[in-house]
């Protein structure tokens, strides 16, 4: 059996935009399964990699998450007010090492102990983006500073600290309908994160 990259033969690369990050259309030349070769369009967005992180209380069993106005959903039909996990594009730094800071700027919690769960291309027809999840236990200790994002990222987040419950609630009534945050909630209600150790 033949390995993918004997498959796939690059033809033509144009860069269409390079304005926030970068969108290629490349031609391509596939061998199907029936052995014929098939020519192929397609435009890929380049946005970097990223990581998200669910801050959780088990003894309070609350989650950490934000709102923010993401203008993508807004023009799909959303209020454009999403609520999310703290996340963050990597910008060459380690995943876990970015996520920290990600979660300090965004919530204002320093958390020390992370714990990464899985991997995941986030919508992999258009965008090469693969997101590395991480969750945190937090407790009034770990809040350092109102969070809120960056100024200087153009960041306006309102922090929000929720009981797991409600998140869920939320999640099942529309109100949460990022998938990430969707993923961790699910992931944490799946693996008992609030059952006592």
């Amino acid at each position: 059996m033949l390995k993918t990259v004997e498959r796939v033969k690059i033809v033509a690369t144009k860069v269409l935009s390079e304005n926030w990050y970068v969108l290629k259309k490349y031609t391509f030349d596939y061998l199907r399964n029936n052995g014929e070769w098939q020519r192929q369009d397609r435009e890929v967005y380049d946005r970097g990699n990223g990581a998200a992180i669910l801050l959780f209380n088990r003894e309070k069993r609350t989650v950490v998450l934000t709102r923010q106005f993401r203008l993508p959903v807004f023009i799909n039909g959303h209020d454009g007010l999403l609520i999310e996990v703290a996340a963050g594009l990597l910008e060459g730094a380690d995943p876990e090492e970015r996520i920290r800071a990600e979660a300090e700027e965004e919530t204002g919690y320093r958390v020390h102990h992370v714990q990464k769960i899985f991997e995941s291309y986030m919508s992999p027809g258009s965008v090469t983006e693969k997101l590395h999840f991480f969750i945190a236990e937090y407790d009034a200790t770990s809040k350092v500073s109102d969070g809120g994002g960056l100024e200087e990222e153009t960041e306006e987040l309102e922090v929000l600290e929720w009981k797991f419950d409600a998140a869920l609630e939320a999640f099942y009534r529309g109100e949460i309908c990022d998938a990430k945050t969707i993923m961790l909630l699910q992931y944490a209600a799946m693996k008992n994160l609030f059952t006592p150790v």
